[in-house]
């Protein structure tokens, strides 16, 4: 649901070679000297206006450059797969296997390359990063913290008896009643089928249109308090690595932090040569777009250091010497399969924390498309096109169940916010950045590198994407009446409640007993999840009370077939037909597609074009 679209006014360096392909409306931006040479430093300023994208939604730069693009956004969101990767691996007790996290990482990152490709070629097609999604971290710690005890059978036990006939202490070492990988694959298993489930009823919203009516009953006022519960409920997971070693952690937060904020209106200088040019310097903002990647491998080369000098004894997830034995036993190449960690089995809790996280990533994707569809400056996505986003989404959820994942795919809004930092909204980029992915995933040792990453390195870099998560949800609150006392009321009583439920339920295990252990477990796991009752309470509040929905901000979200009338020449980078499905002219006219949500009406198509006819006549001068 991020609405990142960049500053106001954002300052472009451009090479000699973006030159050559940026068009004459690019050339005319670049300044000249009076011999009329081309200065050593070329900088553009690209403000904040109709045709700000150097490349727009169906436009295809040139190969070399749509690689590199390609690669700045594949890096932008990698720190996320893997985070959440590990937290799933923790969640089935398989955080101290080096190779079930490494086949883990590798099956995620494939997916996200599928998903990122079957978003931008056959769902909303706009230029859209398909990454892990974050709202599955809520019901992943839920489980961590209602059941501690869930990998005790994989573990060895000691007792400690006095025997009164010696005198003397005995220990009694009782082997683990589970192997260890069969207890994680039992785990992943529970969350294999109950993910799949969840993403069929995700699939189901977005085949049938049910999104549109979801909308006129969920707005900013829902959604804002139930997102920021999520952003706050992460605080564990980064506590959790950084406190390792705080100093590593905040090292390396504090780098990501100088570079993406401090040093943003400063543009690095890159020397570089060129055919055209010879040797010469770009200025480019490299330091912030990879602020946090630069950070993570400034943090990483503490932690070697720290590692050398003795600094770390003891610490073994804070060292740089530890799994080295994971990339050294890991495949060249690993291929991902269905049904890799055994057949699916199913959880009603794990399905219910699921289904919540489910529901809310759709309304947050939905978020996410009208934010880039903004970016672009193009129309706001017809109901076919989000309709059919969501379903493609819900379609890769179900087969990322079956690949064992344990999370879902869901748009990503910070990769909406690089494009409007980069000013590249090209499609074939982020085709490109899916194939990228693919390729991460089929590379084990790339996995296996990573996943040896310094907890606090992690830690430290999650305090930065936790914190700007947090960050962008507040930011849809301008389209909320925050002068009004119903919202305020409303926002604040669904987050009070939404932490102060799932904390008694996690202080008294007990408090809930109905005579039913499973009935039991099923509502321990609903109440101790912070985003079901903050959910309910602000849905039920915000439908209940009088409001009008331009005060409950929920008319900013809704979006017509067609612009409005006088509006269409505002999008100056496309027109609604960008997000036309793939399919033969002849298959789109048919008169059965009005009955299909995911398809555009051919009726309503053959409407624009006689409206546009008629224009078009009328303004022919009279004869």
């Amino acid at each position: 649901m991020s609405n990142s679209t960049g500053p106001a006014v954002q300052v472009f360096t451009v090479s000699s070679e973006m030159e050559n392909h940026v068009g004459e409306e690019g050339m005319k931006m670049v300044n000249h000297t009076e011999n009329g040479h081309v200065d050593d430093t070329v900088t553009v300023e690209e403000k904040e206006c109709e045709d700000g994208l150097i490349y727009k939604v169906t436009d295809n730069p040139p190969m070399h450059l749509t690689i590199l693009f390609a690669f700045q956004q594949a890096l932008l969101s990698l720190a996320n797969q893997l985070a959440l990767s590990l937290m799933v691996a923790e969640a089935v007790c398989g955080d101290k296997n080096p190779e079930f996290k490494t086949k883990l990482l590798s099956t995620t990152l494939l997916m996200d390359g599928i998903t990122t490709l079957a978003m931008v070629l056959f769902g909303v097609r706009l230029p859209l990063f398909q990454g892990a999604a974050f709202e599955y971290v809520v019901p992943l710690l839920a489980l961590q913290t209602l059941y501690p005890d869930r990998c005790d059978a994989g573990k060895p036990t000691v007792t400690t008896m006095f025997n009164e006939t010696t005198g003397m202490n005995l220990t009694i070492v009782t082997n683990a009643t589970v192997d260890e990988w069969e207890l994680i694959m039992s785990h992943v298993q529970y969350l294999q089928g109950s993910l799949m489930t969840a993403g069929f009823i995700h699939f189901l919203i977005g085949a049938t249109g049910f999104v549109g009516l979801i909308l006129n009953f969920v707005g900013p006022v829902t959604i804002v308090p139930t997102i920021l519960l999520i952003g706050i409920y992460m605080q564990r997971a980064a506590v959790k690595f950084v406190s390792v070693h705080w100093g590593i952690g905040l090292l390396t937060a504090g780098l990501s932090v100088i570079f993406s904020l401090y040093l943003a209106r400063w543009k690095l200088p890159i020397p570089m040569w060129t055919k055209k040019r010879g040797c010469h310097v770009m200025r480019y903002p490299l330091h912030q777009v990879f602020a946090i990647l630069i950070a993570m491998l400034i943090g990483w080369g503490v932690s070697g250091i720290f590692t050398a000098c003795g600094l770390l004894e003891g610490n073994d997830l804070a060292r740089t010497d530890i799994g080295h034995e994971a990339i050294a036993d890991a495949n060249w190449f690993y291929f991902p399969y269905p049904g890799q960690f055994g057949p699916p089995d199913f959880s009603v809790s794990v399905f219910v924390g699921f289904l919540i996280a489910t529901m809310i990533s759709v309304l947050d994707s939905i978020g996410d498309y009208y934010a880039c569809a903004k970016t672009c400056n193009v129309p706001p996505p017809p109901n076919h096109a989000t309709n059919r986003g969501i379903a493609i989404e819900g379609l890769c959820t179900f087969f990322s169940g079956i690949m064992g994942c344990g999370h879902a795919t869901s748009t990503y809004g910070g990769n909406v916010g690089a494009v409007g930092i980069t000013k590249v909204g090209s499609r074939q980029v982020f085709v490109l950045c899916g194939i990228i992915y693919i390729a991460f995933g089929l590379v084990g040792k790339f996995s296996a590198v990573f996943i040896t990453i310094p907890h606090p390195v992690l830690g430290g870099a999650l305090i930065v994407m936790f914190g700007m998560f947090i960050g962008v949800v507040l930011s849809n609150l301008q389209y909320v009446n925050l002068t009004s006392t119903r919202n305020l009321a409303i926002i604040g009583l669904s987050v009070i409640m939404g932490l102060a439920v799932p904390y008694w339920v996690e202080k008294t295990p007990d408090g809930i007993q109905t005579g039913n252990e499973n009935a039991d477990r099923i509502l321990r796991t609903l109440l101790g999840n912070a985003n079901l009752t903050g959910a309910l309470l602000a849905c039920f509040m915000d439908n209940t009370l009088p409001g009008t929905k331009e005060e409950r901000g929920i008319t900013a979200w809704q979006s017509s077939e067609t612009p409005e009338e006088g509006q269409s020449s505002v999008y100056t980078q496309g027109d609604i037909s960008l997000y036309d499905p793939l399919l033969p002219e002849r298959v789109k006219n048919l008169s059965i597609m009005k009955y299909i949500p995911f398809l555009p009406n051919p009726k309503l198509k053959q409407t624009k074009r006689d409206s546009f006819m008629s224009e078009e006549m009328h303004s022919l001068p009279a004869l």
